[in-house]
């Protein structure tokens, strides 16, 4: 399949398609419509930024508008289940646009505002129910939400609905659902855990894996500075006032450390807002909508927004701390380089921070190479150093110890910072030089 005309799909998709302007489905697209289409339970292993979104909303709309059935009340026909509230949104939104032409309509349920406007959607009668677990259960028990109904249930990030301890919530859900469905589960990874409850959701499902490496990271440029604690703030500073930073966004691996930087760079000029979990729904979705319309130049966040942000344009993601599990890594950067376009990934990486680096370099393997700046100059000139340069072009040194900079900087992180296994320290061999040449001056 290498046109969207040639999906089996209803005219009023082809033409929600076509004034979308979207000509060529992505992998993931182009495996898992024609099967879901064909009525086929679908595991998907592909990472966010894949388009795999459509590639279970078109099949559900494509179901929902050959049927063509009124909505009835509190008993929805599709259910997707999202682990946060950005994502959720997101998903709905996707619905909207895909199914523009068609008289369907929908809810979103999620935790963190009121449920008033929630039970009144389920009231009216919703064609597909998009949730999150804790909520959707905490109206199942009100008697607002009635699953007998589904036909359709998607699961989707399903590793990171499990990461944030939602397996119960979801099992409680799954027991809720008829037997008779068709059921889409993706996950970005496939640890025994996923394994063990794709067997228990899905009924002889077709596996769709998209090679998520290469999906995902293979246009982004990926830089790591070495540097202290202390020097986060300037290093970021410097990135963000740079030209080509056009839109940045900041992870933190705290909500605390989100505000600091968020509070640090307001301090500076430079509009910027913070988006976590003590954050307000309304307040996050201010922060992303103004991030998005350009209103803001950085937004910050921690991972549990990661895979929620869906927001065009990002030119740089900055990860102001390693994050402690190496699949966020592809999670986070996965938000710059999006829809075949490029993008330009920077780490900062401090010494107690290499451990989790080296795991990041092993997920990664030999398809993407880690580019790493060792040198000790100051923040100014460690951030020029480490930023990307046009294809074919060498940046230029003034100095011997800047040339070796750039010829470390080439090498994979396991190759440029360790000698048989033990970290280089740098800074002692250049004392020891600087020692022994005052000696050689002083005895001449």
């Amino acid at each position: 399949m290498k046109t969207v005309e040639e999906m089996d799909l209803i005219a009023p998709l082809q033409r929600a398609l076509k004034d979308e302007q979207y000509k060529t489905p992505t992998p993931i697209q182009a495996k898992a419509i024609p099967l879901a289409v064909s009525g086929r339970d679908v595991l998907g292993c592909a990472q966010t930024g894949t388009g795999k979104t459509a590639a279970f909303a078109l099949p559900i709309l494509n179901h929902l508008g050959q049927t063509n059935r009124k909505a009835v009340s509190q008993r929805p026909f599709v259910l997707v289940l999202a682990p946060t509230r950005e994502l959720a949104i997101q998903i709905s939104n996707s619905f909207s646009t895909y199914g523009k032409h068609l008289k369907l309509r929908q809810a979103l349920v999620y935790g963190g505002v009121g449920q008033g406007n929630q039970v009144r959607a389920m009231n009216r009668g919703a064609h597909i129910l998009v949730a999150t677990p804790g909520r959707l259960l905490d109206l199942i028990n009100q008697g607002h939400i009635d699953l007998a109904q589904i036909e359709m249930v998607v699961l989707d990030e399903a590793d990171r609905m499990l990461d944030m301890g939602f397996l119960p919530d979801v099992k409680r859900i799954l027991s809720q659902l008829p037997r008779k469905r068709q059921t889409f589960f993706f996950s970005a990874t496939m640890p025994p855990s996923i394994i063990d409850l794709a067997k228990r959701m899905l009924t002889q499902p077709v596996n769709v894996q998209i090679q998520s490496n290469s999906v995902s990271v293979d246009k982004i440029e990926q830089k790591v500075l070495f540097l202290q604690r202390d020097e986060k703030h300037e290093s970021l500073r410097s990135i963000v006032t740079a030209d080509d930073a056009d839109k940045v966004l900041v992870f933190t691996r705290t909500k605390r450390g989100a505000d600091v930087v968020a509070r640090k760079l307001d301090q500076i000029g430079i509009k910027t807002k913070a988006i976590h979990g003590n954050k307000s729904q309304n307040a996050r979705q201010r922060a992303l909508e103004a991030f998005r319309k350009h209103h803001v130049q950085v937004l910050v966040a921690t991972d549990v927004a990661a895979r929620g942000i869906d927001v065009d344009g990002i030119t740089h993601v900055v990860n102001f701390d390693i994050p402690v599990d190496p699949e966020s890594y592809v999670h986070r950067i996965g938000r710059t380089g999006r829809a075949g376009a490029s993008g330009i990934a920077i780490s900062f990486c401090t010494e107690n921070e290499r451990r989790e680096l080296r795991e990041i370099q092993k997920l990664l393997g030999s398809q993407v190479r880690l580019i790493t700046d060792h040198s000790q100059a100051s923040s100014e000139g460690r951030h020029r150093s480490s930023m990307p340069h046009a294809k074919g072009s060498t940046a230029r040194r003034s100095t011997s110890r800047g040339s070796s900079s750039r010829r470390s900087s080439n090498r994979s992180f396991t190759q440029a910072s360790t000698v048989d296994g033990k970290p280089k320290n740098k800074r002692k061999q250049r004392k020891g030089r600087n020692a022994r040449q005052r000696v050689k001056q002083a005895s001449k």
